[in-house]
């Protein structure tokens, strides 16, 4: 546990400030705006060391009115003032004067440490033209002033003082940085970060500049972190509630996972509350845990998708995290911290992520199948992108120039939200639909005859197929990995094929491709079926419209029902679309204010991956036994 009594003689002295005004590159990374940032982040590491060991709960950050001056305070212990027992300085001066002096060598004062190399607040004061730090400790208010790393000051007492903390007030030197003009947004983010990290800190920030007053203070901590950075990538999530993680024996673990839509993982870590951007050994040790628990997983439910292999990089599409480990003696990748290299951390955190997260997927078992069908998504998107990539890199450059099929009629209007493709079965077909749609908002693509199934086919083989690369052409936003929706052309794509046997067919031939080579246009609600009717019925005057045996059954059973007796029905059957007049076509199918549509949704991501691989796939055995199983289930077969 850190000691309360923080005194002179807790600070260890290493070694002269003038190399930091010479080379100050090495100490803050260079003299940009990210340098200029990094003293901010050195006071302010500070700062939240003293909350992070429980010794303040609350840090204010002011920029003041001339934009390029900060003050930075918190009301934990106080810098020491006492006498330092080797170099017979206060203190205060020791730490503000000297590289490599600081209280978080030994590990007595603080039990977990951001501010760790003893630099930070002495390379602060080396580049700064002014340099104001105030202690409250012991009933009284004390000062020191520095210019350029000098002391301009003796330390003195201001007065009598309540409470304990220390405020540090900096100005940068002009001579050093060529621009000192601090961004108030970089500044807020970094600390609302703060506050997500340390549950219960709370940390302020004034902007004089703009008379902009924050707080930023999380009860959830990085759980709120995490909902945070979902929304802003407007990523949509594969589970509600998240995977969340705390340990704390002698290496404490903070840990929030989300499984998400989008096409990229996206992690964010840090120690001891140090954003490390370029990863290191903590990352390496989450990603082997999050692997080996789920392949566990998988193993264990017999999961695993038939003709493609999952890879790590599968599993953690769409992954989006926080994570945050304190530990004592965190070894850097240089001063500007943004990579952990201690090699025990990476059996460390996998040992504590792999157990805890196979345990959640065990407990959870509908939100361990959405993110496992999530994975094999993904592995199947890869494999299908990588064909696609090796035959697209072998078309010639011409090819890219965007050619619409010379068959597809489109609509006059150039609002894609408005329009709607109609992908119809045959020529004859086409030629109704042409006639009777609305030219403005409607596309009509004809396909010839029953195209590729693409389950049983190699990419190749699919980018070959005319129909299908027709199809692609006409949607406009490609397929596999390089899909992009805003691309897409149309608010709507809808497949319309005949009613009969045939027609079903036809539709879940193309559902087959849009889900394996398209599957965003799923998930985004934008696929449809039309509901062409298979029989017209004329009661007298009236005339109503079946799409299906049990809907014509249900029509004539309401029309005895009603009396309408002596009216005898005519029924008429349609062989295909192709035989209805352009008219009836628009009415009974096309026309918006009557027509049916049905969305096609994916509701069990596993099951339909399963069931699409069976009755498609390339294995025959697999439907011999789903007809075996069914074959009393079958009446009056359309063949």
């Amino acid at each position: 546990m850190a000691s309360a009594n923080y005194t002179a003689k807790d600070i260890t002295v290493l070694e002269g400030l003038e190399p930091v005004r010479k080379r100050p590159g090495m100490y803050i990374g260079g003299v940009g705006s990210a340098g200029l940032h990094h003293l901010v982040w050195e006071v302010l590491d500070n700062a939240v060391d003293e909350a992070m060991n429980g010794h303040a709960a609350n840090i204010r950050v002011t920029l003041h009115a001339d934009g390029s001056s900060i003050t930075i305070e918190d009301d934990g212990r106080g810098i020491p003032i006492d006498k330092h027992p080797t170099s017979k300085k206060s203190a205060l001066e020791v730490i503000f004067t000297m590289l490599h002096a600081g209280g978080k060598f030994e590990h007595g004062s603080y039990k977990t440490a951001g501010g760790l190399h003893g630099v930070g607040a002495s390379v602060v004061n080396a580049l700064s033209k002014e340099l104001v730090a105030t202690v409250k400790r012991d009933g009284s208010q004390w000062e020191m002033r520095f210019k350029q790393g000098k002391p301009v000051s003796a330390l003195k007492k201001v007065g009598p003082a309540r409470g304990t903390g220390t405020a540090v007030y900096f100005h940068p030197d002009a001579a050093i940085f060529p621009k000192i003009e601090f961004d108030p947004a970089i500044i807020k983010d970094r600390l609302e970060v703060a506050s997500y990290l340390h549950k219960g800190l709370k940390v302020g920030f004034e902007d004089e500049t703009s008379k902009e007053k924050v707080v930023f203070e999380h009860s959830e901590g990085i759980v709120d972190y995490l909902r945070k950075i979902v929304v802003q990538r407007s990523a949509r999530a594969v589970h509600d509630a998240p995977f969340t993680l705390t340990r704390d024996d002698g290496l404490r673990v903070d840990l929030v996972l989300q499984w998400t839509e989008a096409t990229d993982e996206h992690l964010r870590s840090y120690v001891n509350g140090i954003p490390t951007g370029s990863g290191g050994t903590h990352e390496n040790g989450l990603r082997a845990g999050i692997g080996k628990a789920v392949r566990n997983y998988v193993d264990t439910h017999n999961l695993s998708p038939k003709g493609v292999t999952i890879t790590a990089e599968d599993i953690r599409e769409g992954l989006t995290g926080v994570l945050s480990v304190f530990m004592q003696e965190p070894q850097f990748q240089g001063q500007t911290k943004d990579r952990l290299n201690n090699p025990e951390l990476v059996s460390a955190v996998d040992g504590v992520v792999r157990p805890a997260l196979e345990h959640w997927l065990n407990h959870n078992i509908s939100v361990a199948e959405a993110i496992v069908a999530r994975i094999i998504l993904a592995a199947r998107a890869r494999e299908a992108s990588r064909a696609a990539q090796a035959e697209v890199s072998r078309k010639s450059a011409t090819s890219t120039r965007l050619n619409l099929p010379g068959k597809l009629s489109d609509c006059t209007n150039s609002d894609s939200e408005s329009s709607e493709l109609f992908i119809v079965e045959g020529d004859s077909a086409g030629g109704s639909a042409k006639q009777g749609r609305d030219r403005a908002r409607q596309a009509i693509l004809p396909l010839r005859g029953k195209v590729l199934n693409t389950e049983s086919a190699s990419l190749a083989k699919v980018l070959e197929n005319k129909e299908l690369s027709d199809l692609v052409t006409a949607i406009g936003c490609g397929l596999g990995r390089n899909f992009e929706l805003p691309k897409l052309r149309y608010g709507k794509i809808i497949i319309l094929a005949d009613a009969d046997s045939d027609g079903n067919h036809i539709a879940t031939l193309l559902l087959t491709f849009i889900y394996r080579h398209l599957p965003q246009l799923i998930t985004s609600g934008k696929v449809f079926l039309a509901q062409p009717p298979l029989y017209r019925i004329d009661i007298g005057k009236e005339t109503l419209w079946a799409l299906d045996d049990g809907h014509k059954d249900a029509i004539l059973k309401q029309h005895s029902k009603n009396g309408h007796g002596r009216s005898t029905p005519e029924i008429t059957r349609f062989k295909g679309l192709g035989e209805m007049m352009p008219k009836v076509l628009w009415e009974t199918t096309l026309n918006p204010r009557t027509r049916r549509l049905l969305r096609v949704e994916v509701t069990d991501q596993i099951v339909t991956d399963r069931v699409i691989n069976e009755l498609m796939g390339k294995d025959a055995s697999a439907r011999f036994r789903f007809i075996m199983e069914r074959a009393d289930e079958a009446e009056e077969l359309d063949v």
